[in-house]
């Protein structure tokens, strides 16, 4: 049976979002970032001093990571862009679902070598699977990696890099892949963990040292730790009903933060969820695995 990890949950303060996604952690910087999808911004905090900048951008943010050169890159529902935060110039790269209008881009993560994968789903009510999973490499190339998907979620890597993760929120499963990280291929896709009704639908995740799998359970208000052979473990329950994507950061990445969201919840849940939409910091006393940055 997995266990409660009664640890520290923090609510940092005015970072209440609408539907907060991609949480991620700037090593160089000490800054954490993360996207508004609804609201079209970008967030970046200085979790020391309390610090915060917002980029509003012109499309809805699905997710993003950081370059090696600096700066972001970001799935919008226009496709995929560098963004200058700097200068706030936005570069269009490609946008693989220009025919699909239904469709936007969804969750991203940089891979430990250094390219850019994001899933697309189906942002209609009924939740079709017509989402594709794509890899932005770093010549800017986009190649469609899979497909038949509702809503694309889940990605991380395992500590060696040579396991991916990626869920699907509305299967619900956690899927796992063969990675080889000099062509960026993928094969052996198979099962990693069914959802079940105590433990939520799978959303963003991010692994451990340990090669731990954390995953949010939304709807259960709980991130999930799976083992590397797909056990249910632990959880860490929150204060809120719908935490949407964890990632570890701040001093040997030994903090987990979270996003959550507050769109579409009732009255009556939002009245008892007052943080939903917020970000915590998570005290799980865990280190994490490093996230790449891109290299385009």
């Amino acid at each position: 049976m997995a266990r409660k990890l009664d640890v520290p949950v923090t609510a940092l303060a005015d970072t209440t979002c609408v539907l907060g996604e991609s949480p991620v952690w700037s090593e160089r910087e000490s800054i954490l970032y993360w996207a508004d999808i609804v609201a079209a911004t970008v967030h970046g905090l200085d979790p020391a001093d309390g610090s915060r900048r917002r980029w509003q951008l012109p499309a809805a943010v699905g997710s993003l990571g950081l370059r090696e050169q600096g700066g972001l890159v970001l799935a919008l529902r226009s496709g995929f862009h560098l963004f200058d935060t700097t200068t706030g110039a936005l570069t269009f790269l490609a946008n693989p679902e220009a025919d699909v209008p239904t469709n936007r881009l969804n969750d991203g993560k940089v891979s430990p070598e250094g390219r850019f994968w994001a899933g697309s789903m189906d942002d209609r009510p009924q939740r079709e699977p017509t989402g594709h999973l794509y890899r932005l490499d770093a010549d800017h190339r986009c190649t469609r990696m899979a497909s038949g998907i509702r809503v694309s979620n889940g990605l991380a890597w395992s500590p060696d890099g040579r396991t991916m993760f990626h869920a699907d929120s509305r299967a619900p499963a956690i899927y796992c892949y063969d990675y080889d990280p000099d062509s960026g291929a993928l094969r052996n896709r198979r099962l990693f963990a069914d959802a079940q009704p105590e433990s939520g639908r799978p959303d963003g995740g991010a692994v451990d040292a340990d090669g731990c799998y954390w995953s949010c359970g939304i709807g259960a208000g709980r991130i999930n730790r799976y083992a590397p052979g797909g056990e249910l473990i632990a959880y860490v329950e929150l204060p809120v009903t719908h935490p949407t994507m964890p990632c570890f950061g701040g001093p040997g990445l030994r903090t987990l933060y979270c996003t959550s969201l507050r769109d579409g919840l009732a009255a009556d849940v939002l009245a008892r969820t007052p943080l939903a939409g917020s970000v915590f910091r998570i005290d799980a006393g865990i280190p994490g695995t490093a996230i790449g940055l891109y290299r385009g």
